[in-house]
């Protein structure tokens, strides 16, 4: 018997066992159960063959050949911990690989369609001419006549291909979820097929794919990839931007509008083809074909930002000194593999930029497989805002309004108040010391701060000291109300600016057990109140009454109405990029004007 406590790099679920590391497939963090092992080198490696303790967030798998064909890791786990976990898997890859301990990573972007939303497919076949995919283990063929991550236009086609395929040793399927055109290859008798290319359409313009060529598998998820991006580039129009590892020019060629010119740096033929037809009437385009690590360090021109999106084994090195060399203002790193991401960050860091954010974005449900977003900037550009915190809860919802920020912790003052009349001008004190310590050192930038405080009974409760006093808080608090209390302060221009929020919290009756799983884990020990209302497993609140925000640590619309009243503005973020809990509150109307 063993219990999860994680999750390991390649989706497993992941345990210890007389010493041994366990990892295990069909398995969710916080439950008990049974696996059967085998011994690699260094570690065991089986699957769960019987469950214990049972987790909420396990469902049952949709598709019967679960478990067998392997493509899936995760159809046993509910979406909204999927999300949990990636982002935990790359904040481990970013602090293990990159040493990087003070990061925002930010709540991963769910994908609009957590099923059958993938464009391209590649079945195996095998000597009867059945289509299926193949055992990342133990290399057995598994037949399948659906897959529930294809979309249903693959799904048609594979079903009138399956077991009439013999003599072919692979078939790809490629669909344009927004144009209906199909590439099929080989060439087969059965099928309209061998098509050279297709044409899809994202954000309004047609893109043609040769059969060589690149191209995200998630086309309505790529979509909103490409909005991030522009967002993350803080483009005003003139800037000359490059865009490294280029592909067919799908970036290049949805940014050309937005920036002052283009330089796009691509290997493949087939795809730099491919760009020429994509970038038709983008006359501010320049394509480079060539290795970018040979194309990038022959460049004249200084950009003002980079775009870097490279395979999953990252950068060349002599690209990542190429960029330092060339020094733009801004790079953002798009990467399907947090571990290749975290190494070459490393460099980039160390030749003078700094790391502001890394999102996490779903392309792939259902199976550990992520995408990155990371933003860095050079050291010397100071940004206009600072945050008085280095809280990664509140710098993750900063961050929800598109602003561009520098984190600073201010002087630690763990004094607790005693004034539970007035709580809400005690908050605001609170914030605003806090914002005048750090405005001290920071000129002219405009500061921010926030500080909550959770009340019970008419007491005050502050961070817990230790476990004991952990404990002792969620005891109290248990199947009780309380409320939570956020004070805001800005400093602006020579003005002041506070504000709070208020929310009642109903927790639910959570067990002795559960209270030590959670103090154990080590979330409780840097929270008002010993709990963390976001934490997926604990999951202590039963009901929330006001801004759920509030709670987490800085309530997002009650700032964003400060922001504007100092004179900043907001970045122009879609709805599904902020947090869940604002697109679906009353008073969302404080973003109107700022948000599209």
């Amino acid at each position: 018997m063993v219990t999860f406590t994680d999750i390991a790099p390649q989706g497993d679920a992941l345990a210890r066992h007389d010493g041994d590391v366990v990892f295990a497939a069909n398995g969710v963090p916080g439950e008990e159960a049974i696996v059967v092992a085998r011994r690699s080198k260094r570690h065991m490696v089986g699957e769960v063959v019987e469950v214990l303790s049972e987790s909420p967030h396990r469902i049952a798998p949709r598709c019967p050949h679960y478990g067998k064909c392997t493509g899936c890791q995760w159809q046993h786990i509910d979406y909204p911990l999927q999300l949990v976990l990636k982002r935990q898997m790359v904040a481990r890859q970013l602090t293990k690989r990159g040493s990087f301990t003070d990061v925002p990573v930010l709540a991963t972007l769910p994908s609009p369609e957590p099923w059958h939303y993938r464009n391209h497919a590649r079945f195996s076949v095998d000597p009867q001419g059945q289509l299926g995919f193949v055992h990342k283990q133990t290399r057995d063929f598994v037949p399948i006549d659906c897959c529930y991550l294809m979309h249903s236009e693959i799904n048609s086609v594979l079903a009138l291909l399956q077991g009439t395929c013999a003599g072919a040793h692979q078939v790809a399927v490629r669909y344009g979820v927004n144009t209906g055109e199909r590439l099929i290859q080989p060439k087969l008798p059965q099928i309209e097929s061998g098509q050279p290319c297709y044409e899809e359409e994202m954000l309004g313009r047609r893109f043609r794919i040769a059969s060589p060529s690149f191209f995200q598998v998630n086309t309505p998820q790529a979509e909103r990839l490409v909005g991030l991006l522009r967002d993350s580039l803080h483009l005003d129009g003139t800037e000359l931007v490059i865009d490294v590892f280029a592909g067919v020019g799908t970036f290049a060629a949805l940014l050309a509008p937005f920036t002052g010119r283009v330089i796009a740096i691509e290997e493949s033929a087939s795809a730099v083809k491919d760009a020429a037809v994509n970038t038709t009437g983008l006359d501010n385009i320049e394509f480079l074909q060539g290795k970018a690590e040979k194309v990038l360090p022959q460049l004249q021109e200084v950009p003002d930002a980079a775009i870097l999106d490279p395979p999953r084994v990252g950068c060349h090195r002599r690209v990542l000194a190429a960029l330092i060399k060339l020094s733009p203002r801004r790079i953002v790193y798009i990467s399907c593999e947090p571990a290749t991401l975290a190494r070459d960050l490393i460099v980039l860091c160390e030749g003078g930029y700094r790391l502001v954010a890394v999102h996490p974005v779903d392309m792939f449900p259902q199976t550990y497989h992520v995408e990155c977003v990371a933003t860095l900037v050079r050291e010397e550009f100071s940004p206009e805002l600072v945050l008085a915190s280095t809280s990664p809860r509140r710098r993750e919802l900063l961050f929800a309004l598109g602003l561009d920020f520098e984190s600073i912790a201010p002087p630690e003052d763990e004094t607790m108040p005693t004034d539970t009349e007035n709580v809400e001008k005690v908050t605001e004190h609170l914030a605003l010391q806090k914002a005048e310590s750090i405005a001290k050192g920071s000129g002219e930038r405009t500061v921010i701060a926030a500080d909550t405080i959770v009340v019970h009974d008419g007491t005050i409760i502050g961070k817990p000291r230790d476990a004991e006093e952990a404990q002792q808080m969620l005891h109290r608090l248990r199947g009780k109300d309380h409320i939570v209390v956020t004070g805001v302060a800005i400093l602006s221009g020579g003005h002041s600016y506070i504000g709070h929020a208020t929310t009642t919290v109903s927790m639910r009756n959570y067990s002795d057990e559960e209270i030590a799983a959670y103090i154990a884990s080590g979330e409780a020990l840097d929270k008002a109140g010993a709990y963390g209302i976001q934490d997926p497993y604990f999951r202590p609140s039963g009901q929330v009454d006001g801004c759920y925000l509030n709670v987490v640590g800085l309530p997002l619309c009650t700032l964003a109405g400060m922001l504007r009243e100092a004179g900043v503005s907001l970045g122009a973020r879609p709805l599904w990029m902020l947090p869940p809990q604002c697109q679906e509150c009353e008073v969302r109307s404080e973003w109107s004007g700022e948000i599209a």
